[in-house]
């Protein structure tokens, strides 16, 4: 069976479409995975805010956090939840909203060629083993359809503004479960 539907949804995941996407330019090849953590509200796992918030539909009146948010209209490709289910908001044959002001090796706007992953977490715990059972497979599967070079963290294309996905990411199990790929050289050594 095909893993790919042919516009870049994963089949597998749990389809929830976001409207906070647009179209790849021309030369934006997808060749770059970018990881980041969200919990809303912060280290608070529980509920559908992180689906709400990617939708448009995340009520300001529901956490004090949120009221400082609504009004952003942020998506990534994939979510993986605490106990490993996939996500999908946007097809990776578009652009998800996730990465921002960014660069990577040079080149400006990752959101026009990479694939971002959020990992249901914050900078203060450790991701579970479920979250990585399900990303690697993930990785594999992303590579296998577009031509990934790299997979590195939100911190490192946008170091300064962003953490994620943040100290308590293993790097080493990365490293070790994806031979032959590319990370940032903050972690890679």
């Amino acid at each position: 069976m095909k893993s790919w539907r042919g516009d870049g949804w994963l089949k597998g995941a749990r389809w929830v479409y976001s409207p906070n996407q647009g179209g790849r330019p021309v030369a934006g090849l997808v060749s770059l995975i970018v990881l980041h953590h969200i919990s809303l509200p912060p280290d608070d796992f529980s509920g559908d805010w992180v689906e709400r918030f990617f939708t448009n539909r995340l009520d300001p009146l529901a956490h004090p956090y949120f009221s400082t948010i609504s009004d952003l209209q942020v998506s990534a490709h994939f979510v993986i939840r605490r106990d490993g289910r996939l996500l999908q908001f946007v097809g990776c044959d578009r652009r998800a909203w996730h990465a921002g002001q960014s660069s990577w090796q040079g080149r400006e706007n990752c959101n026009d060629y990479s694939v971002g992953i959020e990992l249901e977490g914050s900078d203060s715990q450790p991701f579970t083993e479920a979250q990585y059972a399900a990303l690697m497979p993930l990785i594999a599967k992303l590579r296998a359809r577009y031509p990934i070079r790299a997979v590195v963290g939100h911190c490192h294309v946008a170091p300064g503004r962003k953490t994620d996905p943040g100290p308590c990411f293993d790097w080493a199990a990365l490293r070790s479960r994806c031979p032959g790929l590319l990370l940032a050289p903050e972690v890679s050594a």
